[in-house]
């Protein structure tokens, strides 16, 4: 016979998958233990590079009972991006499939809050936060903690069943609910990921120097791109998709039926020059409501000038 905590999950799984999310799991609200001392050597190694906000809320990282107080259970979601078409022209520079439609913060929060909501009318006073890569929360750890996938050689999560062309989501929750539990590692022998990197940024398996990663330099970084980066991009002027197009799971992955996450009409039959000739009018026209606006009109120009070197 369910528990009533089983209840629960089985209700909130149900209208994540009606919300358009894919996977649901649950995971108990509690200290990072085997993250902590990974987060803490990777920054003080430096791979962050210049992401700063990185070393920012360490603590807060690692234990969302301090995001959340009172905290009992984080809930893991997976949004599917990958897209029908990808870009035309071969030639062309390249941007991540994530980026084709809406800014997938705005598109994945709405259905958090809608989500909480639902939570709230039919289970009755649940408080909380919701996040979707934006606030100091270990995404990854928690969705593999709660069973949705393990964390592959490139870093990502990598779902069995579908691959990892997902964004992923947290409800951190004073709801106590069962935990589901983590899955084995799948990436056996395999070193696509690590063999495929354009920089090299994967450097062992499961250690990704960040400052190295092309999806650093495209977006993070402000400031001048280094030159002894030259000719290392394969054609990549906004993130880099490499390390998760070599992946065998991705075989799997199937288009999502997110009308916002869509591309806007015109972008992915974009031509050489079409890029090259951007134009700030062009720019906003296209990104207007899209990720790519984080690097801004100017940070692209950049980084499409510095493909041509």
């Amino acid at each position: 016979m369910d528990t009533q905590q089983e209840r629960y999950a089985r209700m909130i799984r149900q209208e994540s998958l009606r919300l358009g999310f894919q996977h649901c799991g649950f995971s108990k609200a509690e200290f990072l233990e085997e993250e902590a001392p990974r987060l803490e050597a990777w920054l003080k190694a430096g791979k962050h590079g210049k992401m700063h906000y990185m070393e920012n809320y360490f603590d807060k990282r690692l234990d969302p009972r301090l995001l959340v107080p009172g905290a009992k259970s984080v809930i893991s979601l997976l949004f599917n991006y990958y897209p029908e078409q990808k870009q035309q022209d071969e030639e062309a520079p390249k941007i991540s499939r994530y980026a084709y439609g809406q800014d997938y913060h705005f598109v994945i929060k709405h259905k958090l809050k809608d989500l909480v909501r639902y939570i709230q009318e039919e289970i009755g006073e649940v408080d909380g936060r919701v996040f979707v890569d934006s606030a100091p929360v270990l995404d990854r750890a928690w969705a593999k903690k709660s069973g949705l996938g393990w964390i592959g050689k490139n870093s990502n999560l990598i779902s069995p069943r579908e691959g990892s062309f997902y964004f992923i989501a947290e409800l951190i929750l004073d709801l106590e609910l069962p935990e589901d539990g983590p899955i084995r590692d799948y990436c056996g022998s395999c070193t696509a990921c690590i063999d495929a990197c354009p920089t090299g940024a994967i450097e062992e398996p499961y250690h990704v120097n960040g400052s190295k990663c092309i999806s650093y330099f495209t977006i993070e970084l402000k400031e001048a791109i280094p030159e002894a980066m030259a000719g290392q991009f394969d054609n990549w002027a906004f993130g880099c998709d490499v390390c998760q197009e070599v992946c065998p799971w991705n075989r799997f992955s199937k288009p999502h039926q997110e009308p916002l996450l869509k591309p806007a009409s015109g972008l992915l039959e974009m031509s050489t020059s079409d890029w090259h000739d951007l134009t700030e009018e062009v720019f906003r026209e296209f990104f207007r409501k899209s990720a790519v606006k984080r690097t801004g009109f100017k940070g692209l120009k950049r980084n499409l000038a510095f493909l041509k070197k």
